[in-house]
């Protein structure tokens, strides 16, 4: 009793999230965005904040410690959502000299000036503009996270690793964001059947 229904959450597999990419490399900010936010899980709040002094290029890491809003036409830098969400991240090689040559293209930034000086309005268009261009189904921003974190668990990871990297408090919050692979439920009947001796 009390217990809330676990609702099913729609995520894109890396084939799906792939598709969408290619229809984003025309409007290079929006690319770049979503590649962060599919291969690394942020918020959305803490993806808009970050600055160039928040990426080690060296060390191949982003790091989180602030997060976005635009509240009544104002631009707001918070603190992250918890203090979990405090946290440094490794970007896979082909993502860090992504980003590199984004900064890089950015003329005159500074620092510490977003290099995503839009809000979620934008990046909310270009979600709907690339799924559809992309024949793929409908998300929120937020379920790109999911699909980091299911990704993550399908490749084998456990709850505790992916919960520090994508800034979790609990790792049952990371258990409610595990869905499986559409493939998943035939390779396990699969596998079963071979292990009972089926054909």
């Amino acid at each position: 009793m009390g217990r809330e229904q676990t609702k099913e959450m729609i995520i894109w597999t890396k084939e799906e999230y792939l598709k969408f990419a290619d229809e984003m490399m025309d409007k290079p900010q929006a690319f770049y965005a979503f590649e962060i936010l599919y291969w690394c899980g942020l918020r959305v709040g803490e993806l808009l904040a970050l600055t160039p002094a928040d990426f080690d290029f060296e060390k191949s890491t982003l790091r989180v410690n602030k997060s976005y809003q635009r509240f009544e036409g104002e631009d707001i830098i918070t603190d992250p959502k918890t203090p979990c969400s405090i946290r440094t991240i490794t970007m896979p090689d082909f993502l860090k000299e992504e980003i590199k040559d984004y900064i890089g293209m950015l003329y005159g930034i500074g620092e510490n000036d977003r290099i995503f000086d839009f809000t979620k309005s934008f990046l909310h268009h270009e979600m709907k503009r690339g799924s559809e261009a992309a024949g793929v189904k409908k998300l929120t921003l937020h379920q790109l996270r999911h699909s980091h974190v299911s990704l993550l668990i399908n490749m084998g990871f456990t709850a505790v690793a992916i919960a520090k990297r994508v800034g979790h408090e609990s790792i049952d919050i990371t258990y409610r964001y595990a869905h499986m692979f559409p493939s998943e439920q035939t390779e396990m009947a699969d596998k079963l059947n071979i292990e009972r001796g089926g054909c």
